[in-house]
C-alpha cells in the first residue's frame, strides 16, 4: 500500500490543446504518465494529484479526463488547481468515483495519516498580488484549516497537506500557510504548479522539520514520486 505523488496533469482527452508548445517534453504527455503509471502503481496504492488536472472549463468535458484517472490502478485523492474550472460540487464530485476521493474542507485518510489541503493561491509578498486576491487568498487559508480540523476531529494527529500552489514566493518568502501548516505540525507537504525553471521551488526540508515535494508531472518526467511515510517496515 505505497503513497506517490503527481500533479499538473494538465489533460484534455476531449478537447484541443496541445500541451507541446510548453517544449517537446509535453508531446503526448498523457501517454508517457500512462505509461509510468501503469508500470509502478497497483491497485491498493494511493496516489495524490496535487491539482491541474484537466483544461475543461465544465464537468461535462471534464468527465472525460477524470474518467481516464479513474480507470489507472490506485486509488486517487485529488484537490483543485488553477486551471481545474471544471471543479463543481464537491458532494457531487465525491459520489462519482468508487476509487476517486476529492479534497475541499474535508480529509481522507492513509492508513494513520490525514490528507488534507487546498488549493491555495500566490503569495500576498508577490509583485502580481492584487486586491482581488486577497479575497481569495483568505478563503483558502480558511479552507487548509478546515480540513485539517476535519482530520483532528476524527482523531487523526498525523497529516500530510496538498496545496496546488508553493506556500512562498519566487525569494521564499512564507505566506500564512506555512504559520498553519507549521501550527498543525504537518509532517509533508505535496504541491505543484511551477513548470519549465523550478529555481523558486521551495527548499524540501524546512528548519521546522517540514518535508516540501514539488510534483509537477514535468518536474519528475511524468512519473509519479514514491512518498516516504517512514512506516517502519
Amino acid at each position: 500500500m505505497a503513497l506517490y505523488a503527481i500533479s499538473d496533469l494538465h489533460l484534455a482527452l476531449g478537447g484541443d490543446k496541445p500541451m507541446d508548445i510548453f517544449g517537446d517534453r509535453w508531446l503526448k504527455h498523457d501517454e508517457n504518465i500512462k505509461k509510468n503509471w501503469i508500470d509502478i502503481i497497483k491497485q491498493e496504492d494511493t496516489v495524490l494529484i496535487a491539482g491541474d488536472i484537466s483544461w475543461s472549463i465544465d464537468i461535462e468535458a471534464g468527465k472525460i479526463d477524470l474518467d481516464w484517472i479513474h480507470e489507472l490502478p490506485g486509488k486517487k485523492i485529488l484537490i483543485r488547481g488553477n486551471h481545474d474550472y471544471w471543479w463543481n460540487s464537491i458532494t457531487k464530485l465525491n459520489t462519482m468515483y468508487s476509487n476517486m476521493h476529492f479534497i475541499q474542507n474535508n480529509h481522507f485518510a492513509y492508513e494513520d495519516y490525514a490528507v488534507c489541503g487546498t488549493r491555495g493561491w500566490i503569495s500576498p509578498f508577490s509583485d502580481a498580488f492584487t486586491e482581488s486576491d486577497e479575497k481569495i487568498y483568505g478563503r483558502e487559508l480558511i479552507r487548509l484549516r478546515l480540513s485539517l480540523d476535519s482530520a483532528i476531529a476524527n482523531g487523526f494527529e498525523k497529516f500530510i497537506v496538498m496545496l496546488h500552489y508553493p506556500p512562498t514566493n519566487d525569494k521564499f518568502e512564507e505566506s500564512g500557510f506555512v504559520d498553519i501548516l507549521r501550527e498543525y505540525k504537518v509532517e509533508k507537504v505535496i504541491y505543484g504548479h511551477l513548470h519549465g525553471n523550478f529555481q523558486s521551488r521551495v527548499p524540501e526540508r524546512s528548519e521546522d522539520g517540514i518535508e516540501y515535494l514539488l510534483t509537477s508531472c514535468d518536474f519528475l518526467d511524468f512519473c509519479p514520486l514514491l512518498i516516504n511515510t517512514n512506516k517502519k517496515k
